[in-house]
C-alpha cells in the first residue's frame, strides 16, 4: 500500500508513455547521403577552381585587328605569356575591333589605370630592326604594367611601341603648330644636338587646323624646359639664300634622316621658370622664327615704295645703320586699300614692324607709345626709310633707316589703312636710275650738229697731221737705209777701239803711267821748294831786287 496519491484528472499511465516517446524520438542519418553530398561539395570545389583558374577578362580595342587571331594570339609582359585572346569582332559602329582577352590570375595586378598594350611584329625604323621572332611564331600583344592604383579592364591597342616607359621620371609637353607632316612619333626631341626625348604622340585638330604633338623629356632634362624656352623643328639641312647671304645648317645624322625637334632658350631672354606638366608651346618652322616669336612687342608702320620691291620678302631686316631693329612683316600689305591724296602716283605698301626688344629692353620697360612719339619726333627731324641691296649674290633686299636732314622740311604726317606712315625716300639704285635719267636728258638738251662739225674739222685736221707724221717717217727710213749712214756704226766702233787701246797706255801697269806718277813727283816737290820764294814776295817784294831789306834805300845824285 502506498501513500502515493494519484491526481484527480491525471491521465492514465498508458497515455503518458506514449506521450513521452512522441516528444524524444531518435533521428538517425543514413550512410547513403553521404556520397551525394561529398558529390556536391567536390563539384562546387571543381567549379570555383575552374572559374578563378581562367583569369581575369579584358576587352581590348585596335583600329585593325592584323596579325591578331582569336584562341593563338598571345599577350605577353617581359616576353612571359600572362593571356591568351579569346575572340576578335568588329564594334557595334564597325569603325574598330574589339578583342576580349583573358589574363592569368597572376597578373591581374598589372592591369592598372595607365597600363599599356601595344602589337609587336617586324618593324623597320631609324633605330633598326625590331620583332624579327614574330615572323614565324606570329604577332603578339605586349603588356607594360602601370603604376597607378586604379585598376582597369578595358584597354586602347596601339600599333607602335610607346616611346617611354610608364613611370619614367620625366616631363610631357604640347607644341601646337601649322606644320603638317613635319614630325611623326618616336622622332628626336634634341638640346644642343644631344638627344633627350621623343614624340610620343601627332593628331590634327581639323577645327582649328593645328598639328598637335605630344612631347616626352627625359630627366634630368626636363628642367631645361622653362617658360622662356622656344621649339623649333630640326630638317637635318637648312639652306638660306636672304639678304644675309648664304647659310647652310646641318644637324646631326639622325635628324638628316628623320627630322625632330629641337628647343632652347633665345640669348636676349632670361632662362625663366620652370613649367608645370602638360605645358603647351608653339612649335616654329626654324631656329630664326623661333627667336622672331620672342618679340611680341613691337609698332606696325606701312612704307608707301615708289620703287620696286622685287627682291623684298617677308622676314627682310629692318636696321638702323647696320643695327637690326624690326622686321618686315608683309609685302605688299594691304594692296587694294585707298592711297592717301598728297601721293601722286601709286606706292607699293609695305608693313613693318620696329621690335624694341632687339635692343635688349626689357618686356616690362617697354612704352609702345613713348616709342611712337619718339619716332614721329625723329621723322620730322630728318628719319626716312630706303630699300637697299643685302647681297649682290642673292638680289634680297632689306629696310634702310637713316637721317637725311635736308629733307627735315618736306616731312607730311600721313595714314594708309589706319597706321602710320614711315616716310620713305628712294633707295640706291632708284638714285642711280635717276641720275641716268637727268644725264639723258642733258644729252638730249645738247646742240649736236655743231659738235659734229667741229668734230670733223679736228678729225680733218688730224688727218693731215698722220700724212705729215707718215713723210717724215719715210724720209727717217731712206736716211737709216743709205750706206754712208749705216758705215757710221762701222767707224764708231773702229774710234771705241783706239780709244780703248789709248786707255790701256794709261792703265796702272804700263810705263807711261808710271812715267807720269814720277814726273807728278817732281812737280810737287818743286812746287814745295817754291813756296818759301812765293811767301817772300808777296809779304816783300823788294826782297827780288835786293839781297839786303834791312838797308836803306840809295839816294838818288845829279849826274856830274
Amino acid at each position: 500500500m502506498a501513500n502515493e496519491t494519484t491526481p484527480k484528472n491525471a491521465p492514465p499511465a498508458e497515455e503518458n508513455d506514449l506521450n513521452r516517446a512522441k516528444a524524444s524520438p531518435q533521428t538517425r542519418l543514413s550512410p547513403i547521403w553521404i556520397v551525394p553530398l561529398v558529390a556536391v561539395i567536390i563539384g562546387l570545389w571543381l567549379v570555383y577552381d575552374n572559374y578563378t583558374s581562367r583569369g581575369t577578362l579584358v576587352t581590348l580595342t585596335m583600329d585593325s585587328a592584323e596579325g591578331i587571331e582569336a584562341g593563338s594570339t598571345l599577350i605577353r609582359s617581359r616576353n612571359v605569356e600572362i593571356g591568351r585572346v579569346q575572340s576578335v569582332r568588329l564594334s557595334d559602329d564597325l569603325s574598330h575591333t574589339v578583342m576580349t582577352a583573358r589574363i592569368q590570375p597572376e597578373a591581374e595586378a598589372m592591369l592598372r589605370e595607365d597600363s599599356r598594350f601595344w602589337v609587336v611584329k617586324p618593324r623597320i625604323g631609324r633605330e633598326g630592326i625590331s620583332g624579327l621572332g614574330t615572323v614565324l611564331s606570329g604577332a603578339y600583344i605586349q603588356l607594360e604594367p602601370g603604376r597607378s592604383s586604379e585598376s582597369r579592364r578595358e584597354f586602347q591597342v596601339s600599333d607602335v611601341p610607346p616611346v617611354a616607359p610608364a613611370g619614367q621620371a620625366g616631363l610631357q609637353i604640347s607644341l601646337v603648330s601649322q606644320l603638317g607632316n613635319s614630325l611623326r612619333v618616336g622622332d628626336p626631341v634634341s638640346y644642343q644636338g644631344y638627344t633627350v626625348g621623343r614624340v610620343e604622340d601627332t593628331r590634327f585638330e581639323p577645327d582649328s587646323r593645328t598639328m598637335h604633338h605630344q612631347v616626352f623629356i627625359e630627366e634630368p632634362y626636363a628642367q631645361l624646359v622653362t617658360d622662356s624656352t622656344r621649339f623649333w623643328t630640326s630638317s637635318g639641312v637648312d639652306f638660306r639664300w636672304d639678304a644675309d647671304g648664304v647659310r647652310v645648317n646641318i644637324e646631326s645624322l639622325e635628324a638628316l634622316l628623320g627630322g625632330g625637334v629641337t628647343f632652347g632658350v633665345p640669348e636676349d631672354l632670361p632662362m625663366g621658370r620652370p613649367v608645370e606638366p602638360n605645358a603647351r608651346f608653339s612649335l616654329y618652322a626654324d631656329e630664326d622664327s623661333a627667336r622672331e616669336g620672342t618679340f611680341n612687342h613691337y609698332l606696325e608702320y606701312v612704307l608707301l615704295v615708289d620703287d620696286t620691291v622685287r627682291g623684298l620678302s617677308r622676314g627682310a631686316p629692318v636696321e638702323f645703320r647696320g643695327v637690326r631693329m624690326g622686321t618686315v612683316a608683309a609685302v605688299p600689305w594691304n594692296f587694294t586699300a585707298p592711297q592717301p591724296d598728297s601721293r601722286a602716283r601709286f606706292a607699293i605698301p609695305v608693313l613693318i614692324r620696329i621690335e624694341p626688344q632687339r635692343l635688349g629692353i626689357e618686356n616690362e620697360d617697354i612704352d609702345l607709345e613713348e616709342w611712337n612719339a619718339r619716332f614721329k619726333r625723329m621723322f620730322a627731324l630728318g628719319l626716312r626709310a630706303s630699300l637697299k641691296n643685302g647681297s649682290l649674290l642673292t638680289g634680297a633686299l632689306f629696310v634702310d633707316l637713316n637721317f637725311h636732314r635736308e629733307l627735315a622740311d618736306e616731312y607730311i604726317a600721313e595714314t594708309f589703312s589706319d597706321h602710320t606712315v614711315f616716310p620713305t625716300v628712294a633707295g640706291g639704285f632708284a638714285q642711280i636710275q635717276a641720275q641716268v635719267a637727268s644725264l639723258l636728258e642733258k644729252l638730249n638738251a645738247l646742240e649736236v650738229e655743231p659738235l659734229l662739225a667741229g668734230l670733223d674739222r679736228n678729225l680733218q685736221a688730224s688727218e693731215s697731221v698722220l700724212n705729215e707724221v707718215r713723210e717724215t717717217s719715210a724720209a727717217i727710213n731712206q736716211l737709216l737705209n743709205d750706206p754712208d749712214t749705216q758705215a757710221i756704226g762701222g767707224n764708231l766702233n773702229a774710234t771705241l777701239e783706239e780709244l780703248r787701246s789709248t786707255l790701256q797706255g794709261v792703265s796702272p801697269s804700263s810705263p807711261a803711267y808710271q812715267e807720269l806718277t814720277t814726273a807728278i813727283e817732281r812737280l810737287d816737290r818743286l812746287m814745295r821748294d817754291l813756296q818759301p820764294l812765293t811767301r817772300t814776295l808777296n809779304e816783300n817784294p823788294r826782297a827780288l831786287l835786293f839781297d839786303n831789306l834791312d838797308t836803306q834805300d840809295p839816294v838818288p845824285r845829279a849826274p856830274r
